[in-house]
C-alpha cells in the first residue's frame, strides 16, 4: 500500500504555544498497519464537509463492500438500525456528491434491473464509461467442412445404390435426428452400398447405424454414419469359384440319314451318319 499519510501535515510544525505536545489536549493516533481486511477510503469522503455522519458512513460502507453485493435501501436497513427514511435521504447525499451512480439496464433475458456504481474518486469515471458498449460482431458462419469419405462399391449398379439410398432415407423413423438431407444421403449411399455388397443385410446396416447414439443432440448427423460407415466397414467376403455353367439340353432332331432320333441344335445327321463316310473312305 502507499506509505503517504494525507492526514499529515505537510511539514513539521513547532511545538510553540504547546501545539502537538503530547500533554496537550487533541486527538493521539494508536495506529496499527492493516496488512488484511481493509478498504483505502480517500479524505475526501471521511472528512467530506457538506455529507452527513450517515451519508459518510455509508459511503464508506458500501465502498468496503465487493463487487455484485446488495446496496438497496432495504438491505442497507436491515443492517444499519436507522430506519429506510434516513438511509434514502442519505443515499441520495452520496448521489449528489457524486460518489454513487445508478444506471438502469436491460439483462440478456429482457429484465429492467438497476445498477448501483460506487465512485471512490467522484469526477473520474472509468474511460470506458464514457464510451458506448461496443457492438458485438455478429458471427457469419463460415463455410461447412466436407462430409468425411466413405467406402465406394466395387460395382455401383443402380439398383444397389437405391436400395442404399432408400435404408437412408428411412433412418429418421427410428431416431428424428437422423433425418438427412438430399445432399447428405447422396453422399453416403455409396457407403451403404459397399456393405450391402459385401454380404451385411439392410438389418445389420441400420443396427450399425442407429445403434448407442449419443443422448444430447447431433450437430451433424451425416457426419457421424459416413464415420461409422468408415470405422466399421466388414470385411469382403471369401473368395467364391463361379459355378460351372448349366448343361445344355439341346432339342430331339431326326436324322437325315437314318431317321434315328439325336439331340442338336440344328437339323442334319446324327453322329454316326456324319461318321459313316470318314470310316468307310
Amino acid at each position: 500500500m502507499d506509505t503517504q499519510n494525507p492526514s499529515a501535515p505537510s511539514r513539521a510544525q513547532s511545538r510553540i504555544a504547546g501545539k502537538n505536545h503530547p500533554h496537550a489536549g487533541g486527538l493521539v493516533h494508536d495506529h496499527t498497519r492493516h496488512t488484511t481486511r481493509f478498504t483505502v477510503i480517500g479524505n475526501h469522503l471521511a472528512q467530506h464537509p457538506e455529507l452527513s455522519g450517515l451519508a459518510i458512513g455509508l459511503g464508506v460502507h458500501i465502498q468496503s463492500l465487493p463487487a455484485g453485493a446488495r446496496v438497496d435501501i432495504k438491505t442497507l436497513a436491515a443492517r444499519f438500525p436507522e430506519g429506510t427514511t434516513r438511509i434514502a435521504a442519505a443515499l441520495r447525499e452520496l448521489e449528489a456528491h457524486g460518489y454513487l451512480r445508478r444506471e438502469r439496464r436491460r439483462t440478456p433475458a429482457g429484465r429492467i434491473v438497476t445498477r448501483t456504481i460506487s465512485c471512490n474518486q467522484p469526477g473520474h469515471r472509468r474511460t470506458q464509461d464514457h464510451q458506448a458498449a461496443p457492438t458485438r460482431k455478429k458471427r457469419t458462419p463460415g463455410p461447412r467442412k466436407p462430409l468425411p469419405a466413405v467406402p465406394q462399391p466395387a460395382y455401383p449398379a443402380p439398383a444397389l445404390l437405391q436400395r442404399a439410398t432408400d435404408l437412408l432415407a428411412g433412418l429418421h423413423r427410428h431416431d428424428p435426428r437422423l433425418l438427412l438431407s438430399a445432399h447428405d444421403t447422396a453422399h453416403l449411399a455409396p457407403g451403404v452400398a459397399a456393405w450391402l455388397e459385401r454380404d451385411v443385410g439392410p438389418t445389420a446396416v441400420h443396427h450399425t447405424l442407429t445403434a448407442d447414439l449419443p443422448p444430447e443432440p447431433l450437430c451433424r448427423p451425416a457426419a457421424l454414419l459416413a464415420h461409422r460407415l468408415t470405422a466399421q466397414l466388414p470385411a469382403p467376403p471369401p473368395f467364391r469359384a463361379p459355378a460351372p455353367p448349366p448343361t445344355v439340353r439341346h432339342p430331339f432332331q431326326t436324322c437325315e440319314d437314318c431317321d434315328r432320333a439325336f439331340r442338336s441344335p440344328t437339323p442334319g445327321a446324327c453322329r454316326d451318319c456324319r461318321s459313316t463316310p470318314l470310316a468307310a473312305g
